[in-house]
């Protein structure tokens, strides 16, 4: 399976992009979408915040209290961006629903890169795997983008978002964007069609083309591992042995060579990727990296 693949960004530009797992945590006592009306708005947002930071969604689902979310990105910044952008944008929305302005202000964003075939598949069949966990059905879950893999053409019937009016616009998205040339399709509520808004075909191509091989990776993730991996592991922050081999095991992976012997454009990107990934701090970083905690900060911008 190709890990790096050519897309047409939202901007219009040809890049090479990513995979990347994006997921909110910290809001276990926090009930996020309280209606049908949340859940809807919420995948609304993921598609508006995507466009706007110009990534492309891949999969994604929306629960009471959290939500996951694969998206290809040419950055670990726009992924990043991304993230905080929904995180924002959602934030607005239940202070003008409800009034609420604190309820994402102790949440977290983290955009973690999936660097190879495991990660990759695993993070994928995970996301959907997700509405189990929460009492429902994965095959019709209504807020999941599991509904739109190996489709085909898609459902039939639906309405294109690009022939809204500008104010049939704003009441459906509640938001000023443009949304000229968008391929997003609305069902008869008005929802957001999954098959429209997911880069289906990355996905599928990962499970070589094969929907039994999708569903029995589904079925067969050791759930506790994958877990950690993506949700507790960037939040936790583990002693410098444990982070220095962790972050040499990436560098080998992405430049094929330990983080002491990377040139410094290598290592800086490495370390920019680390901070935005990891639960960490400038002197540990400094520590792992063998840099002045001066010139990490200056790095980072921090």
């Amino acid at each position: 399976m190709r890990i790096e693949v050519n897309r047409v960004l939202p901007d219009g530009s040809i890049r090479i992009v990513m995979p990347f797992h994006i997921c909110l945590k910290g809001l276990e006592k926090a009930i996020l979408c309280r209606d049908e009306e949340d859940y809807d708005m919420f995948v609304k947002i993921i598609c508006l915040s995507a466009r706007a930071k110009n990534v492309i969604v891949v999969i994604y689902i929306v629960l009471s209290n959290h939500f996951h979310l694969s998206v290809l990105a040419a950055s670990e910044e726009d992924a990043d961006a991304c993230g905080q952008e929904i995180k924002r944008r959602y934030s607005m929305w239940i202070n003008h629903k409800y009034g609420d302005e604190g309820i994402l202000r102790r949440s977290k964003i983290t955009a973690q890169m999936m660097t190879d075939r495991w990660h990759i598949r695993n993070a994928l069949a995970y996301i959907p795997r997700n509405a189990l966990d929460n009492g429902h059905n994965v095959n019709t879950y209504n807020w999941s983008g599991y509904r739109g893999m190996f489709c085909l053409s898609g459902p039939q019937g639906l309405r294109p978002v690009s022939s809204l009016t500008r104010r049939e616009s704003r009441a459906v998205f509640h938001s000023a964007d443009r949304l000229d040339g968008v391929k997003w399709m609305l069902n008869e509520k008005n929802e957001l069609d999954p098959f429209s808004i997911c880069d289906h075909a990355y996905l599928e191509q990962a499970f070589e083309n094969d929907q039994a091989f999708f569903l029995k990776t589904i079925g067969a993730l050791n759930v506790a591992e994958v877990r950690y991996d993506l949700e507790e592991k960037p939040f936790n922050m583990v002693s410098d042995s444990v982070f220095y081999n962790e972050v040499n095991e990436l560098s080998m992976k992405w430049f094929g060579r330990s983080t002491d012997n990377l040139t410094v454009e290598r290592k800086y990107r490495l370390l920019t990727f680390c901070y935005r990934s990891f639960k960490t701090s400038v002197p540990q970083l400094a520590r792992v990296f063998r840099l002045d905690r001066e010139k990490v900060r200056a790095i980072l911008g921090v």
